[in-house]
């Protein structure tokens, strides 16, 4: 998932609305503001099959987690989701974290995030992803690097 930086008012705008269109308090936090993948069109098309309803999970390295110093997604975690050009389109809450060996990974388990018709095309993008990801912050893909798979539901959308 990629990150990068967003307008502090479009979000708070847009997380405002979110509050009072769903009546949760105003109180509530989000864990993260991102984008999916790591270029502008996987960014925008991942966004569409989460909006369509297609794609309800992702799959994260926990490395990458640990290298960032971030707390790991829980359940009942709140995440904005934005497009590549950083416009907020929808909450997403977490209902499910799994952690486990990336080769642990089945295709019941990938086709939940609604990208790949099979297992082999899923790791063929995901090792692409990981190892791309793993050079930016200074970790190596291996086959049994844990991955963290989360379960999500859209909650808002615009």
């Amino acid at each position: 998932m990629g990150n990068k930086e967003y307008s502090k008012e479009k979000i708070d705008t847009f997380w405002k609305a979110f509050l009072k269109e769903t009546n949760r308090s105003e109180t509530a936090k989000y864990l993260e503001v991102f984008h999916f993948e790591l270029t502008e069109k996987w960014a925008n098309e991942l966004l569409n099959l989460v909006l369509i309803g297609q794609k309800k999970a992702t799959a994260s390295s926990l490395l990458a987690y640990e290298l960032k110093g971030e707390r790991l997604p829980e359940v009942g975690d709140l995440s904005i989701v934005t497009d590549w050009e950083g416009v907020p389109r929808c909450v997403i809450e977490t209902i499910v974290v799994t952690i486990l060996p990336f080769s642990d990974i089945t295709y019941d388990i990938c086709k939940r995030e609604g990208e790949d018709d099979s297992l082999e095309s899923w790791r063929e993008g995901h090792i692409h992803y990981f190892k791309e990801e793993g050079k930016m912050l200074g970790y190596e893909f291996s086959d049994d690097m844990p991955v963290i798979f989360e379960d999500f539901k859209v909650v808002y959308q615009v």
